[in-house]
């Protein structure tokens, strides 16, 4: 039984439904309660594997998540926070990298290659956490919420960059990864706004998004063949065609349709099996003390910034909290670092257990104490930045 796919599906969508209803129920973020539902399928119903279409589905909950998450950031708005967004996201993924670094190697005596790589998997902020929970509230397209999404994706994109500088090979295929996605930046929009005036954008059969979904998938599989990541050319293409969904927010609706019912639960649930509490309780120690590392440092680097750029208190503890979350990019940093063998088995659990709750505890905790009303994103976040 538990190989016929049907079945399988059954299973997996069983659990997403009844996140749905949980999170309802408590008003805590679905992808929160997913990753909690993944937890209690790999450690209790015995779900520890999964096939390769659910791998394919996850990947897809990634890219589209991030790509919304870029599409969700106005232009206009990107460029008028870019001081604060630079500032914030720069320090947010510096500090973390040193200061995690500089405990792994000498608090926790691992080697100046395994704690490098501690350093970066424990950088990262989750960009798809922090979307999915402000589309969840309404407050993506708020200022402030535009203002974090932009630091999310500095913060990533200072990650993978860091990750390439230290470790990864610059070659032919990473030079077409970043000459392609470039000139994708720049006639995406184009090329996107003439399929929807020839064709429109009401037609059944939806071609300006299987034309979007054509480049992600293209740009994915260039992004791979240079061993870099598909997730982020996917929040570049959001962004680029930020402008375009603003005209046409029945486009962006139907993607978001889509992902959130079919896609982002794969995506999330799979996250949650990746903790082991076995493997929690043998390393408690280690994985706290890491944990708090993290967000000790992400601390420094983001709530001076929050408050210097006029957030009121409320709103820079959220936001600090979001900035610390974790999943996609620390998890891929630390199978980076374990396929390549920089570190071992045992720290690579200790890694991905740690990313992963730090995309549940600080978002908890944002969301049950700090987070901010519509009305206060839109105006008690105000500072000669954000408009």
């Amino acid at each position: 039984m538990l190989n016929n796919i049907w079945f399988i599906a059954a299973i997996w969508i069983g659990l997403a439904f009844a996140a749905s209803l949980i999170s309802i129920r408590l008003g805590i973020a679905v992808a929160l309660v997913e990753v909690f539902m993944g937890v209690i399928a790999g450690n209790f119903l015995g779900l520890h594997e999964t096939t390769q279409w659910i791998d394919f589905l996850a990947l897809m909950g990634s890219l589209t998540l991030t790509f919304l998450a870029g599409a969700e950031i106005d232009p206009q708005s990107f460029k008028t926070n870019l001081k604060s967004s630079l500032a914030m996201g720069i320090l947010s993924f510096v500090l973390p990298f040193i200061g995690v670094w500089m405990f792994a190697q000498y608090f926790l005596g691992w080697g100046i290659l395994q704690a490098q790589i501690a350093g970066i998997a424990l950088s990262t902020t989750s960009v798809a956490i922090v979307y999915s929970v402000m589309i969840e509230k309404g407050l993506s397209n708020t200022p402030v919420g535009t203002l974090i999404l932009a630091a999310v994706f500095i913060t990533d994109v200072g990650t993978v960059l860091l990750l390439g500088a230290l470790f990864a090979n610059f070659n032919l295929l990473m030079l077409l990864f970043i000459v392609s996605m470039a000139v994708a930046f720049f006639i995406m929009p184009y090329l996107t706004k003439t399929i929807i005036k020839k064709l429109g954008a009401n037609s059944i059969s939806n071609p300006e998004i299987k034309f979007i979904l054509l480049v992600l998938f293209l740009l994915a599989w260039i992004a791979t063949a240079a061993k870099s990541e598909a997730v982020l050319s996917s929040f570049v293409m959001g962004f680029a065609l930020a402008r375009v969904f603003i005209n046409n927010k029945t486009i962006i609706n139907r993607i978001r349709t889509i992902a959130f019912t079919f896609f982002t639960p794969f995506f999330f649930i799979k996250a949650g099996l990746y903790i082991s509490l076995d493997a929690v309780l043998v390393s408690f120690g280690v994985i706290s003390l890491l944990l708090l590392a993290k967000v000790i440092f992400k601390s420094a680097g983001v709530w001076p910034v929050a408050r210097a750029i006029k957030l009121n208190v409320k709103i820079s503890n959220y936001t600090t909290l979001l900035m610390s979350t974790g999943l996609t990019f620390g998890t891929i940093s630390a199978t980076f670092g374990f396929n390549s063998n920089i570190i071992d088995q045992n720290q690579y659990t200790i890694l991905v257990t740690v990313v992963i709750l730090s995309g549940v505890i600080p978002t908890i905790i944002a969301q049950k104490f700090f987070e901010p009303s519509l009305q206060e994103m839109n105006n008690r976040g105000k500072s000669k930045d954000i408009r």
